[in-house]
Parts: C-alpha cells; structure tokens; sequence
C-alpha cells in the first residue's frame, strides 16, 4: 500500500522545529491506492516493464513480452503474446482502437484491436520505443515511429505497402518519443528535438544538461502538456517548452516555428516521469539515500511531488513517498508514470507494482481533517459539500464532534454545538442530555435545550430542574423565567420549591420563582401575595397583565409603601377599575399617602376630584407647602374661607396674600406683604399686577419713611406712577441710599421713553405718507366705463343706449357709478363729493374721481 513519508525526521533527541510540526499537519494532495485484480495475479509471476493509459481502458507490458488490457480496476480483458523478451514501449492512438508495441528482440507490431489490420517487422537490434499517429483510425494518418539506432517513420501507401524513411540517426540510441498533433518529440543520447510532421523540419535541439549520467540507466521523461506545450526531465533537470510561430520576416531559411523554453530548474532527485496538473507538474522521483545501518548508499522509496513551475526555480505543494513493492532493488529506468488526461489519474509503474494515484475529493478531505481532530472544519467542509460527499453524513461527523469535545471537556462548547448539529432530532436531544447527566453536566447543556420545535418530554427538563434546584437556586429561577411553563409538570416543580422553602422561609429567590411558577398556574392571588411581601417590582406588571385590580382593592397601602409613584399611576390609569372614592377611603389612615394619589389626580384634571380640594387644602399645608399655591391659583372648586384660616393658622404669608387679592381685598394683602414679608419688590410686583392706583399710593405712603423702600420705588414705578409724586413727598434731609443712582435711571428710562415715542412717531409718518403715496398712484389709475355698468342710484344702464345724446357720468375711486342728475344736491360747502354708498356703509370716504359729459 502506498502510503506518505513525513517531510522531516525526527532527530536522536525526538525534537523538531515549529516548521516540521507544520509540515506535518498539512493535508496530502493525492491519494493512493494499489492496482490489484488481475494486475496482482500477473505480477506475482511477471514483472511490469511499461504501460500506456487511454481513458477507457490500459495497456500493460511485460518482461516476459506479454501485453495486457486491463479495466480501470485492473481485470484482464484482454492478453496479446508478443514477444518471448521484456515489451519496451507500448502505443495508443486517441481512438484507443490501435495499438503499437514493439520488445527488445527487435520487434515492432501494430494492430488494430477491433479490425484485422496489422503490421509486424522485426529489426536486428531491440527497439526501445514506437509511437502510433493520434489519429491513426484516420485513412491518410497511417504513420508509426519506432527508435533503436535510428528514428524511423513509416507511412502506409499506395496498395496499403508501408515506406520507411529516417527521421534522425547517428547519436546513438533512441531513448522515448511522444507524438501530440502535428509534432514529434524523441530523446537520444545527446539531447531532445522536434520534428514539424507538416513541413518535415526538426524544429529545436535541447542538448542534455548533465552528460556524465548513464542515458540507459536514467533515461528522458517527455511529456506533451497540450499540442504546443513539452515538458522534458532528465537527470534532476526539468525544462517546460513552448512551440511558437516564427514571425514572417525573421523567417528566412529557418523553420516557421521555433521552441522557447519558458521554465527550467532543478530537482533533488533523479526524475523518472513527468505529467501536468493543471497548470502545476506532478514528477516522479528516484530516490538514493545512505542507510543508518550499513551507511552504503542503497534505494530508498520513490517518491511522488507536485511542484508549482517558476522562472528559474519551483515550489513545492506536496511530496509524498512511496511504499512499492521491490523499491530497494529498483533502479530509476525501472519506473514509470503514465497518465490519465480526461480525469486526474496517475499510475505509478514499477516492475512488482502498479499504483494509482488521485486527487484528493471532498470525502478524502473530511476524512484527514477527522484523522487530525479537526472536526469543527471537518463539518463545515461537509455542510458546503452536502451535496457531493458520498461517504459521510453531516450528522455522524457531528456528533463525533459533540464526544470529541466531551472527552477534552469542553462541555459548554459541546453543549452549543448540540443546538446546530441535533436540530430536531428528539430522540437525539434526549440521548445527549442522559449522556450529560450520566457525567454531571446537565447543568452545561440546559441553557441550549430546544424549547420550541422540537420539544422534549417534560422528564428532561423537569430532571435538568431539579438538578439546579439542588445546588443552584440562582441558576433555577433563570431557567423558570426563561422556560415557558408548558415545558414541564409545573405541579411537580411548585411540589418541590415547596419543599425547599420548608428548610429555608426567607430565601427570597425561592419565594421569587415560586410566584413565577404559581403565574404559570394560573394562581394569581398566591403570586400577587409573595410579590407584595418581597415588594417585587413585578408586582404591577403581573396586575396588568392578569388584570387582577379586583384582587388589590384592600391592598392599595401596601401597594403605595412599595412603590408610591407606579401605584399612583396604576390607580389613575384604571378609575373605571378602582374608583377614586375607593382610594381615598382606603388611604383614609395614611393621609401622607393620600395626598400623594389626589395630587396626582390634580395634576391630570383639576375637576375629576372637587369634591376632595378642600381636604387636599389640609394636605398640602402638612406634607407639601411648595405646592399649595399652585393648587389654590389653578384649583376653581376650593372654599377660599376654609383656604385662609388654614393659611393665617400657619402663617402662610405667600398663600394667604394670595387669597386676600383673590377674595378683593388687595389693601390687606399690600400691607401684609409690606409688613410681613417687608420685601419692596414683591410689593411693587404686587401692585403691578393689580394696576390700581390706590395700591400705589398705600405703598408711597406706607414706604415714605423708609430709605430702603423709598429706592426701591424709584428704581422700578416709572413706568407706572410718575416719580414727582413720590420725590415731593421725601422729607428734607433724609438719607435715602443709591439716591443718584436712582435718579439716573429714572432720567434714563423717561430718555428710553421720548426716544421710544419719537422712534413711533417717525414710523407712523412714514408708513402714513407711504400709504397716501399708494392710494394717490391707485386714484390717479383711469377706471372703465362701457354699457354694462349701471347707475347705482336709478339701476339704469350707466351710458345711454343714444350715443349722439348728451350725458353726465360721476364715478368715485371706490367703483361706484352715478348719473349726474341722480347724485342728491351737497349741502356743504366743500365742493367735494362722496360716494353715498360707501358714506352710509362707513367705509370712509369716496371722493369722486371722474365726471364724463357729452
């Protein structure tokens, strides 16, 4: 069995590189596998000498001068008797429906194998190769090379005779020949040329690189890549050659094509045969290395590269060694290597052994990233190659993954993977979670049990449950919040909270899940009660969710105690739920409580609760003053009485200057604010707002004698109440402060004044004369008079049907027409007249604009 050599070899110290440790994990390109059936029973009696691959069948040669058909899987269809000595070289045309074969006794056939035509000769010294046209079935393509000493080419003529002519002799031995089209490569002793069968030139000569090897014993390797493409090996030197048209004017006396060769560089072994990949080269090598035991040099395994062509130089992709039968008694003429161009088939010959090698398909690669234990790439190369493997199953390599991970314990990891790799599969599923179980790790794998399509047996998951339930109680309340309660037995599972809480009351996260489960039941009352008692903040949520307000009209305090602001807004949002007289009554012993629900009531509609304002008066005084005011000024329905004596009792100053101005009493409300409060500017802001003139003379009176006030007067009524009746009053030689300051600024607001004044007054002027400037232009326009319009004033046609008869038209600026014995006769002086219509209607003033006579 042919089988891949490490790159490198371990040193005495069983230590390597991180560059071998690579090496090591790349993915071979070939697979191999040996040639058995029939190939096995004749070499085990004979040895291979060569062979010829054609897509439908190969062609195998002997030592014994026997010729072989074989099937791709190596049975025997057929067998020819050539020659009692070793069959040298073997030819097929393109049809495969003739052969050529010719043996080291001089020998030379070719037959068709499905027609009587047949040629024989036999030459006096052994005949290393022949090669039949490709396209040999044809009638005037009956031609065949063979090479000993000399390359000869035979043609069938005329009355089917065959005419020999020499292509090439004199140095020495034809060693191969490869014919491609029109173009016929061969090897001798000093090199490789190519002959143009159309114009019957030999077209290049590529000499042979190191001339101290044995041509017999390391013969050329040809090989045609495509019709212009030739790859030569010989010794450890590779050279790809490209035929190409000779340009017309560089032709002169030379051939029209000549050879470039494109690539050349050198091996590190002896080749022994050559065949194109794709645009890669796959070679086969003869390997010598010394031996550890006897330090001679002795054969080691073939071995088998692909390498990537360069320039001057290659890479190389993979090298594999070859483990053939015999390799320590094989020389490098003892191989072989043939290949299949349809599909990527290399054959492999030696003289005990025939190997097929393969490009690697998709299941191969699977199989080596399994080998390696790379299963995550090994699933996603067979989830993108569903459709072409054969051999796996996405599902196999999957769980083969899953009890990789297991066994590394990676636990989690394989927990996840479960999800993606058992899909729906229930029985799978539940096959896993025992396995998890059975380890301990029921735990890893619960956070990925399918919950939806599929779902398992509620066994699983009350199992996985109670496993949490015994050593994690965090972890169990997130599955119950998680898990929808259909899942499993919820009876079983309240059974055993239960039961836990008998040992431990107070665990809040118990009592927790327990209410979630008692909601999953349907229990609402019993779930409603733990959330109050551990004040949960789910509480209102489950409320509205189950509409339970029937449920909570006698647990309003312990709902307000937890939550003031939500309950509030709970209670608002559902008056038709729970009444607003239901609220109050039963908040009636915490009137902290209280007030916070009618306040908020109040701030949402300052009707819905009226008959409450009174007692919200009370309220607001005890547990909220900043917002009393705000109540008294927006509320319309609180007695201002009851509002006063509270606001006096606790000598509210603000509110209950508010209420005085309300209920009219504005002299009371200035003189306590002048009194009480002593603040000039509040006084001042307050008789601003009322604009009554006696509230200013109070506060002139009530601040004479008093500096302070007196500037604060000055520096604020000037807008209001002229400052000559305030400056009059001030005592002589009282010490008034900021006294000049003060003045400025009443000169300078009386200048802002004037200016303000002058400003309008130059704006009116000016948009006064713009206006008149527009109506002259518009009165100055002429206005159209025919026989449609009539005399306002007798609705007879304005013009007369008689033109020759003699008229007398007025027609105002507003439009309106009259005869002139119609209009009534003016008793004013002014000789101007006015348009009745508009005068009556008060539209101002029509002057006449036009008075028509003929």
């Amino acid at each position: 069995m042919a089988e891949a050599e490490e790159k490198e070899t371990r040193s005495t110290e069983e230590s390597t590189d991180e560059s071998e440790e690579d090496e090591s994990e790349e993915e071979p390109k070939l697979k191999y596998e040996r040639l058995s059936n029939g190939v096995t029973e004749i070499l085990q009696k004979d040895a291979a000498s060569c062979m010829t691959v054609h897509e439908k069948f190969l062609a195998l040669g002997t030592h014994y001068g026997k010729v072989y058909l074989l099937d791709v899987q190596g049975n025997i269809t057929q067998k020819f008797d050539v020659s009692p000595v070793k069959i040298n070289q073997i030819s097929l045309d393109e049809s495969g429906e003739h052969m050529g074969v010719c043996s080291e006794d001089g020998k030379v056939q070719v037959f068709g194998l499905y027609s009587a035509e047949e040629f024989h000769e036999t030459f006096d010294c052994p005949i290393k190769i022949v090669a039949v046209h490709p396209q040999f079935v044809r009638s005037h393509f009956k031609q065949f090379v063979t090479g000993g000493k000399k390359l000869l080419l035979y043609e069938r003529g005329w009355m089917n005779r065959w005419k020999p002519s020499v292509l090439h002799e004199g140095e020495g031995n034809i060693r191969n020949v490869k014919w491609r089209g029109h173009l016929i490569a061969w090897a001798n002793n000093m090199g490789v040329k190519i002959l143009d069968m159309i114009s019957k030139q030999r077209i290049t000569n590529v000499p042979r690189d190191d001339i101290s090897l044995r041509p017999d014993m390391y013969p050329c390797s040809l090989c045609w890549k495509d019709n212009l493409t030739l790859i030569i090996g010989w010794g450890n030197s590779v050279k790809i050659c490209s035929v190409k048209e000779r340009h017309a004017s560089e032709m002169r006396d030379l051939p029209n094509r000549y050879v470039e060769i494109v690539f050349q560089f050198d091996t590190e072994f002896y080749i022994s045969g050559l065949a194109p990949l794709c645009d890669q080269l796959v070679v086969l090598s003869y390997v010598k290395e010394i031996s550890d035991k006897t330090e001679v040099e002795c054969c080691a395994r073939p071995r088998l590269d692909i390498v990537q062509p360069l320039p001057e130089s290659c890479e190389e992709i993979s090298s594999d060694a070859l483990t053939v039968r015999g390799f320590q008694e094989n020389e490098c003429r003892d191989y072989h290597l043939e290949y299949s161009e349809g599909e990527s088939l290399f054959y492999i010959i030696s003289p005990r052994d025939v190997v097929v090698a393969k490009e690697r398909d998709q299941d191969d690669h699977i199989d080596w990233l399994l080998e390696k234990k790379k299963y995550e790439e090994a699933l996603m190369a067979a989830e993108i190659s569903q459709k072409t493997i054969k051999k796996h199953k996405i599902l196999d390599i999957g769980l083969a993954y899953i009890n990789h991970l297991v066994e590394k314990g990676e636990y989690d990891l394989a927990a996840r993977k479960c999800q993606k790799i058992l899909g729906k599969n229930t029985e799978l599923w539940e096959f896993e979670v025992y396995k998890f179980k059975e380890i301990g790790q029921l735990k890893a794998i619960s956070r990925y049990l399918p919950r939806r399509d599929p779902v398992l047996k509620p066994l699983i998951y009350e199992m996985v449950l109670h496993e949490f339930l015994e050593s994690d109680y965090e972890g169990f309340a997130t599955l119950i919040k998680e898990w929808p309660g259909d899942l499993y037995n919820n009876t079983i599972i309240v059974q055993a909270v239960v039961d836990h809480l008998k040992k431990d009351p107070q665990n809040r996260t118990l009592l927790r899940t327990l209410a979630e489960l008692y909601t999953y039941d349907q229990r609402y009352g019993r779930a409603l009660e733990i959330y109050l008692t551990l004040r949960h903040k789910d509480v209102f949520q489950l409320i509205h969710k189950h509409n339970l307000f029937s449920s909570i009209r006698d647990k309003i305090v312990l709902l307000m105690d937890f939550d003031s602001e939500k309950a509030v807004d709970m209670l608002l949002d559902n008056e038709d739920k729970i009444s607003i007289d239901r609220v109050v009554e039963e908040l009636e012993n915490r009137p902290e409580l209280q007030h916070v629900y009618l306040h908020k009531l109040f701030k949402r509609d300052h009707h819905k609760g009226q008959r409450y304002h009174e007692k919200q008066i009370s309220l607001y005084a005890e547990y909220d003053r900043p917002n009393l005011l705000p109540f008294l000024r927006d509320s319309t329905h609180c007695p201002l009485e009851k509002a006063l004596e509270i606001c006096q009792q606790r000598n509210f100053v603000e509110e209950t200057v508010y209420l005085l101005s309300r209920m009219g009493n504005s002299r009371s409300a200035l003189k306590m604010i002048m009194e009480e409060l002593q603040d000039v500017d509040k006084a001042i802001e307050f008789a601003k707002e009322q604009d009554d003139g006696e509230l200013w003379e109070d506060l002139i009176l009530y601040s004479i004698d008093k500096p302070p006030f007196i500037t604060g007067l000055l520096n604020n009524i000037g807008t209001h109440v002229d400052p000559i009746l305030l400056i009059h009053r001030i005592k002589e030689g009282m010490e008034i402060p900021n006294l000049r300051d003060s003045l400025v600024k009443i000169l300078q607001d009386y200048n802002l004044q004037i200016l303000l004044r002058e400003g309008c007054k130059k704006i009116l002027v000016a948009d006064s004369l713009s206006l008149l400037k527009k109506m002259h232009r518009t009165q100055m326009k002429g206005v159209l008079v025919d026989e449609e319009n009539i005399c306002e004033s007798c609705l007879s046609p304005i013009l007369p049907s008689d033109a020759s008869k003699s008229f007398n038209v007025v027609v105002f600026h507003c439009r309106h027409m009259f005869h002139k014995e119609c209009l009534p006769v003016s008793n004013t002086v002014s000789s101007v007249q006015f348009c009745n219509i508009c005068s009556a209607k008060h539209r101002g003033p029509g002057s006449a604009i036009l008075e028509m006579k003929k």
